[in-house]
């Protein structure tokens, strides 16, 4: 299971749907434009199958309160911040930092997708990364555009998949 947290309105949902399609097209070929999307109350689950069956538990961004819940069942962790909405990273970071610290997340390994030169500067990420148990991985999408989004899917059938 991967978990997929972000505050509300990040692009988790957006992100989830691209997934899907670009394995459903074995890992290539144009995205075309962006699917509608609705913010998502609870929680969704969703298969990916590419080489490998993958399910990602998408949580609504205002279910955070209650996220940790759902970290037992956890293999690794997508957590994504919006660099286009600035007021909103001051919160995403504040999140990260309790995701990191949690004990039950200390074996996960955990991306942060946005621009990486923000993330560095703006929550401090060398520092972060030195004292994490975690491994972190860092990735600039956009799944809006569709770019980066092969690097994610080889990373999820690296880190998440079971055979099938």
């Amino acid at each position: 299971m991967c978990l997929l947290l972000g505050a509300a309105g990040v692009g988790k949902t957006l992100l989830v749907k691209r997934l899907q399609k670009l394995s459903s097209q074995g890992g290539q070929g144009d995205l075309g434009e962006p699917p509608p999307t609705r913010p998502t109350v609870g929680t969704n689950l969703t298969d990916i199958v590419a080489q490998r069956k993958i399910t990602i538990r998408e949580l609504g961004g205002c279910m955070s309160p209650i996220w940790s819940s759902y970290y037992g069942n956890c293999h690794s962790l997508m957590f994504v911040m919006d660099a286009s909405n600035p007021t909103q990273l001051s919160a995403s970071c504040v999140h990260l930092l309790g995701l990191l610290s949690a004990e039950q997340l200390s074996d996960v390994d955990l991306p942060c997708y946005m621009t990486v030169e923000e993330v560095k500067s703006l929550i401090r990420l060398p520092d972060i990364i030195a004292c994490a148990k975690q491994h972190i991985t860092t990735a600039e999408i956009s799944a809006r555009e569709g770019t980066g989004l092969a690097g994610v899917l080889g990373w999820l059938q690296e880190r998440c998949g079971t055979s099938r």
